[in-house]
């Protein structure tokens, strides 16, 4: 298993060691040791999947504290853009993106932590996508921007992705009040 630090400060790439064999293949998704190592000692405490159409986006959404989630994410089928916010006003990167392809292929994981805004793009048909999360959701805690925000400026590589209307009527960068 290799870890790096990648993008902005506290975001993490996780390759794990895969071994193939005639069977199929097997690795470890998730180690507490091994994160541990890089900082991160937490718990999580629920898991989340989605099925996605390609071309469907989802995002960007976050949690203000106390229910700010740290995130580990991995796509099981399929492919992602996955791309975080940082939303974080003592950071050199507040209001800036980072993203990153994650697939079925890579095997990839990412690990945002809290005081980021996540959303992510489909890339194949039928993408399941999971991840781990170190808080509950809380609907009264709950944030969004939107997706195309030009003070963003987000490069999804699609025209015309399918966004839920909530996702549609989400905020401006420039009108959220982050926490963080």
């Amino acid at each position: 298993m290799e870890i790096k630090q990648v993008g902005f400060q506290g975001l993490l790439t996780i390759q794990p060691s895969v071994y193939h064999d005639s069977r199929g293949y097997f690795f470890e998704s998730y180690n507490k040791e091994n994160l541990k190592q890089f900082g991160v000692d937490v718990d999580f405490v629920q898991d989340n999947q989605s099925l996605s159409a390609k071309n469907v986006l989802r995002g960007m959404h976050y949690q203000n504290p106390p229910y700010a989630q740290g995130k580990l994410l991995s796509v099981i089928k399929g492919a992602v853009l996955d791309v975080v916010i940082d939303l974080r006003k003592k950071s050199p990167y507040y209001g800036k993106y980072f993203s990153i392809v994650l697939s079925e292929e890579n095997k990839t994981m990412f690990w945002v932590p809290p005081g980021f805004a996540h959303g992510f793009l489909s890339l194949a048909e039928n993408t399941i996508f999971v991840y781990k999360c170190t808080q509950v959701y809380n609907k009264a805690s709950e944030g969004s921007i939107l997706w195309n925000d030009p003070e963003i400026n987000i490069n999804w590589g699609v025209k015309n992705p399918i966004v839920s209307e909530k996702d549609l009527n989400a905020p401006f960068f420039k009108d959220v009040h982050s926490l963080f």
